[in-house]
């Protein structure tokens, strides 16, 4: 009877629906109306000097601003034409002897930027996954190949041997022991019992030691580390080092391998997609489990039944042939009340994911995804031969036995001929003339390997699912200063922009492999950096000097088409605002988005989609900057005043505080205007889009004038900015005066 009930069940948000609908249909009349409205102006037949530079200009140039926001809008909206929700029901999976094995992957590049300690949080928190020790087995990729982090494995594999049965005994949900031990509220069995205190206390103090260690070794090898982009291939097992062999043989412990592939300044190596595929062919030869979880270094398991969750949908006979991969959201543990930088993410993990959901599944997100191995692998390969396997995954004949048998674990007794083999498989020349990175693992032809492989795997006929639990199955650290968050922005920006300027487009190469609507989910982050940068110069520059030379660009209060626009503005901000307060937000949340939206904007979007571009014409290599991961104090402490920290480059700051200073003189000489003038009815809006501006970025006012401590804007930077402003309003007079 058991048997013959559903493990997750799919419930289809209805009011959300329908209002999501609504507001569809009503905003695109709105939209139709003022598209008629511009193109009628500019074919009316007027006095041959208004058609002027100086007025038909401006008018070009605002009106494409508004299409290019009205078609990224509508791409937009294909994310809320049917979202859903899902429940699973894990105490209904069969029994433990019947689970499929689970790989879990983990990347790491820089100790310096990303902590060992925390890596080992998050290696340990992998291992404690309540799922059967024997089928389940954890890889890390150290890409810089450092001692510190081989060394913190080791000392991780002894903690384990104390941590795990402790968890296990105790049913501690919290399985990081830095989030554990530094206060985590948890539903703790026996937690009140004297036993648990004292076993408690002894772990903890296991934990310190193991810190300390790791402090320890650091000084000693920091010295004499291997350099990251030059060093040979090493891949251990990792075993326990200590003494205590009984605590060893008493305790079931998963695998737990170190990976650190060949690196040489000749060869590309992909960055995180070359890591992950490295894994994979290592992996293969190891344990060969059929489903993978990949993980970012930083992002800890904070519930240990995220792989029953997800086997909830991977066993599912109705889905489970044509999915590939089950996302769960990023959820970060550092999040101040009022978020200033929007580092949780919350319209693409509490919106936009749940909407593609009810299409054909949420898109690849880089970490915190249970994914099917054979989808990766390019196609069947049941029905290929064995020269055109060589041709694929290449030469080695170990790794295409491994791809064509069944699971069978060599977790207990991995054979030396095999951990032979893995050096092959981790050097930098084995993908040499085969279709790794191209149709075969992670995909390389873009940063944002997770969107272009999900896409690719979508196009391709699999689908995938977006579970959500109540609690967080993952939780990382999300950027807590301005720098990080602007440097974050601009990597995506060039990655997704890459992928909208390549072969793949999803407007074009999507559309004839999938339904429309996922095709326009993915169009809209392939060209989001390119759509909006574009808009948002002209709204934050072109209104300002046009009421500065008292050049109308929009319909007077008078007019009728003035409610036209104003409907549109209030429509688009009221929608956003429904969407964050029924997501759990604030006004203030919603602010601060908007906010962190136009600063992205004008900074990461332009300079990603300059860098996609150049990269695209073979100006620039590919690069890529992991975010730091190790927290300032004093920017943390600004960060939870909800106080901005413009301690960033030049290059971010001065398109904000130029911009800034510009609609400031724009606001003021706009009021002197229509105070002493007395045209408000044909200036109002250009008044108020300077007004609006300089309201949603107060925080940058404030840095320049009122704020004394170091996360103010610097005043060599506002003097640079007032010099750029005013060659920009001088340049405006002159070709709008002309």
């Amino acid at each position: 009877m058991e048997d013959s009930l559903p493990l997750h069940v799919c419930h289809v948000q209805t009011l959300s629906k329908f209002i999501n609908r609504s507001h569809v249909l009503l905003h695109s009349i709105a939209l139709a109306f003022l598209i008629y409205y511009r193109i009628s102006f500019l074919f009316q037949d007027q006095d041959p000097n208004a058609k002027a530079t100086h007025l038909f200009l401006p008018w070009l140039l605002v009106f494409a601003s508004e299409l290019l926001l009205s078609f990224i809008w509508l791409l937009d909206q294909a994310f809320r034409w049917r979202p859903v929700t899902r429940t699973v029901f894990h105490e209904r999976l069969p029994e433990d002897d019947k689970l499929p094995a689970i790989d879990v992957f983990i990347c790491t590049t820089d100790p310096d930027k990303e902590p060992t300690v925390e890596v080992m949080n998050t290696v340990l928190s992998a291992m404690a996954l309540d799922y059967p020790p024997e089928k389940l087995h954890v890889y890390l990729s150290d890409d810089g190949g450092s001692p510190i982090t081989l060394y913190g494995m080791k000392e991780a594999y002894s903690f384990a041997t104390w941590w795990l049965p402790f968890c296990r005994k105790h049913r501690i949900k919290t399985r990081s022991p830095e989030t554990y031990f530094s206060g985590s509220k948890d539903d703790d069995e026996g937690s009140e019992s004297s036993e648990f205190m004292f076993e408690r206390r002894k772990i903890q103090e296991r934990y310190e030691i193991f810190k300390e260690s790791i402090a320890n070794v650091r000084g000693r090898v920091d010295g004499n580390r291997i350099t990251a982009r030059d060093h040979p291939s090493l891949i251990e097992v990792i075993q326990d080092n200590s003494n205590d062999k009984v605590q060893v043989d008493q305790v079931k412990i998963p695998l737990l391998v170190y990976v650190a592939r060949e690196k040489r300044p000749s060869h590309s190596h992909h960055f995180k997609a070359g890591a992950l595929n490295v894994l994979q062919r290592v992996s293969c030869m190891l344990s060969n489990s059929p489903y993978i979880l990949v993980l970012d270094c930083d992002m800890y398991c904070n519930d240990p039944t995220s792989a029953r969750r997800a086997m909830c949908f991977h066993l599912d006979s109705k889905i489970s042939p044509l999915l590939a991969f089950v996302q769960f959201p990023q959820r970060f543990r550092n999040i101040s009340k009022s978020d200033i930088y929007d580092s949780q993410l919350r319209m693409i993990f509490s919106v936009q994911w749940q909407g593609i959901d009810g299409l054909k599944g949420p898109i690849l997100s880089g970490t915190g995804f249970y994914i099917k191995r054979v989808s990766i692998c390019g196609r069947s390969i049941q029905d290929i031969d064995l020269e055109e396997l060589k041709q694929s995954f290449g030469s080695s004949n170990e790794l295409i036995k491994s791809l064509l048998g069944n699971y069978k674990s060599n977790a207990l007794n991995v054979q030396h001929r095999l951990l032979e083999e893995t050096q092959l498989l981790a050097s930098c020349t084995y993908e040499k003339d085969t279709k790794w990175g191209k149709e075969v693992g992670f995909l390389y032809d873009s940063v944002v390997e997770d969107y272009l492989t999900g896409f690719t795997l979508h196009c391709k006929g699999w689908t995938s699912v977006y579970c959500d639990p109540s609690r967080p199955q993952f939780l990382g650290n999300g950027t807590t200063n301005l720098n990080d968050c602007l440097i974050q922005g601009m990597r995506w920006s060039s990655g997704l922009a890459e992928v909208g300027f390549s072969k793949f487009c999803p407007l074009i190469y999507g559309p004839p492999r999938m339904s429309i609507f996922v095709s326009m989910c993915y169009g809209y982050y392939a060209f989001s950096a390119l759509l909006y940068f574009l808009p948002l110069w002209c709204f934050a520059t072109i209104p300002q000097l046009c009421l500065l030379n008292d050049i109308p660009l929009y319909p007077k209060v008078s007019n009728s088409y003035f409610v036209i626009f104003l409907f549109i503005f209030l429509s688009s901000i009221s929608k956003n605002l429904q969407e964050v307060l029924s997501t759990g937000g604030s006004f203030q949340t919603w602010r601060n988005e908007q906010r962190i939206w136009m600063m992205k904007s004008i900074t990461s979007h332009l300079y990603g989609s300059l860098d996609a571009i150049m990269k695209r014409i073979g100006m620039r290599e590919a690069s890529f900057l992991p975010t730091n991961k190790v927290e300032d104090a004093e920017q943390v402490k600004l960060y939870k005043m909800g106080k901005f920290d413009f301690q960033t480059s030049n290059m971010f700051l001065v398109p904000m505080v130029s911009l800034i200073i510009l609609n400031l003189v724009s606001f003021i000489g706009g009021l002197v205007r229509v105070i002493f003038v007395g045209n408000w009815d044909q200036m109002l809006v250009q008044v108020f889009i300077s007004f609006y501006i300089l309201v949603m970025n107060f925080p940058i006012i404030e840095a320049m004038i009122i704020r004394k401590d170091k996360g103010r804007v610097r005043p060599s930077v506002t003097v640079l900015s007032a010099m750029f402003s005013t060659i920009f309003l001088l340049l405006g007079c002159i070709i709008f005066c002309c």
